[in-house]
């Protein structure tokens, strides 16, 4: 039987599809028995990233009885790595800035919830973060530390680049790594990879600008020893963080049983909020923008058109936050971002299930020299996962989209750019079974549509 996006947020119980593989290294801890009550938990994201993506995350432990108020996801303030983790550059953070930045919110958690340990879950680079800060004198504040693709042993592990934290023989993850155990005792810890799918666990360093080069690295760079290493099989990077797949190994090793349901339960009413962020000097920031007008409208699912007036406006202040608003959990909307010094972005969304303070608004890339004679650009984002897996079926419009690629997956977003002349139609944006319809804006007018895939 073929298992559809849809089928699985309707299917309820333990995910009889979730079978993951154990691999027990050397020193390979137990998973923590079900303790009486599960610790709060913060969710880290990854490197140019953002906390949004632990959406749906989130939504599935509320689902399972964990109150919103004893969860958390950081976002960092900087999310992209500088190019030498001992070199300022602007934009961008180091290690220890990610460190510092980590240590606050587990204090800021256990204060919130008077709890004495906080459990850990880490997507990519924020396990890197994870590990710095359990290492250095954190192990007391932290039960649990999940570690969802994190290239523990480097993206590369060469002599090239040795100052780059994503370098396996590199002094940052040398220090992580040095022992007969990889983990810091105290601490449970589990790691999730994929089984060939992972772009940053690859023996060719194609992903990173040299094909046909050996990247000194291999599938099994995301685990550790001494810790429960568990593989998802063909899930690709961001997937083995948020994928129902993941969730279930990550509830259970934290709470010490199975999660009661993987789908996510809706809510009647539903109350959206968020931050707007920008990209100066083209990288992305968690910064809030101020200044920036956000407009959302209930929209046709089959047509794109917008239902009425704005059900919600806003302009944000000094601390970058709109909303909330309120809708309904089976409209589909369009969020329209006019935000300083960017395109006007119409942002193009399923419906949210449950409320969420975390739907964090960025404008689109300015147009390019690639965008130059077309008439409108829409963009197709899949932000939990990568499009070009051999088992998904992608369309933009009715055909792959040229930027999508066969094979190991390459990115989270796929481009079409229409001539003059359909600029105003609606576009139909399909993965798998989950469709989104959105409009083609002028590009003439400095605007670009984003068709976004919520979960």
């Amino acid at each position: 039987m073929k298992l559809s996006r849809r089928m699985i947020l309707q299917g309820a119980g333990s995910l009889p599809f979730a079978i993951a593989s154990l691999r027990t290294g050397a020193l390979a801890q137990s998973a923590p028995t079900a303790p009486s009550e599960v610790p709060p938990i913060l969710f880290v994201h990854g490197n140019g990233d953002y906390d949004a993506l632990w959406m749906t995350t989130l939504w599935r432990m509320e689902s399972n009885g964990i109150a919103r108020d004893r969860m958390h996801a950081i976002n960092f303030n900087d999310p992209n790595a500088r190019s030498d983790d001992k070199v300022e550059q602007a934009g961008r953070s180091s290690t220890e800035d990610q460190r510092r930045e980590l240590a606050a919110a587990i204090a800021e958690l256990k204060r919130s919830t008077g709890a004495a340990r906080v459990a850990l879950v880490g997507s990519s680079r924020g396990g890197y973060a994870i590990r710095n800060v359990i290492k250095n004198g954190g192990a007391g504040d932290v039960s649990h530390a999940v570690l969802c693709g994190t290239p523990n042993h480097g993206v590369f592990a060469t002599d090239d680049q040795p100052n780059s934290e994503f370098n396996g023989r590199g002094a940052f993850l040398l220090g992580l790594n040095e022992g007969e155990s990889e983990v810091t005792p105290g601490v449970a810890f589990l790691t999730l990879r994929s089984d060939g799918m992972d772009k940053y666990a690859q023996a060719d360093g194609r992903f990173i600008g040299k094909p046909g080069t050996p990247t000194g690295v291999s599938v099994e760079g995301p685990e550790l020893k001494g810790a429960t290493n568990l593989v998802l099989g063909a899930l690709d990077h961001r997937e083995v963080a948020f994928h129902p797949r993941a969730f279930r190994e990550i509830y259970k090793f934290i709470a010490g049983r199975e999660p009661a349901r993987i789908s996510i339960v809706p809510e009647q009413s539903v109350r959206l909020s968020g931050l707007v962020t920008g990209t100066p000097g083209g990288a992305p920031t968690n910064r809030p923008v101020a200044g920036a007008t956000v407009d959302i409208f209930r929209v046709d699912p089959e047509t794109g058109e917008r239902k009425g007036s704005a059900v919600h406006s806003a302009k944000t202040g000094a601390d970058g936050r709109w909303g909330p608003a309120q809708v309904e959990p089976s409209w589909s909307l369009e969020f329209a971002l006019a935000a300083p010094d960017a395109p006007t972005t119409h942002i193009y969304c399923s419906p949210f299930p449950r409320s969420s303070d975390v739907v964090h608004l960025r404008a689109a890339r300015p147009l390019g020299p690639a965008d130059k004679d077309a008439g409108a650009v829409v963009i197709m984002s899949r932000p939990r996962g990568y499009f070009g897996l051999p088992r998904d079926v992608v369309l933009l419009d009715g055909k792959e989209p040229a930027d999508v690629k066969s094979g190991v997956p390459t990115d989270s977003t796929a481009t079409l750019r229409l001539p003059a002349g359909e600029v105003g139609r609606n576009i139909v944006a399909e993965f798998n079974e989950e469709r989104i319809v959105a409009r083609a804006w002028p590009a003439s007018e400095n605007r670009i549509a984003i068709a976004e895939l919520t979960y």
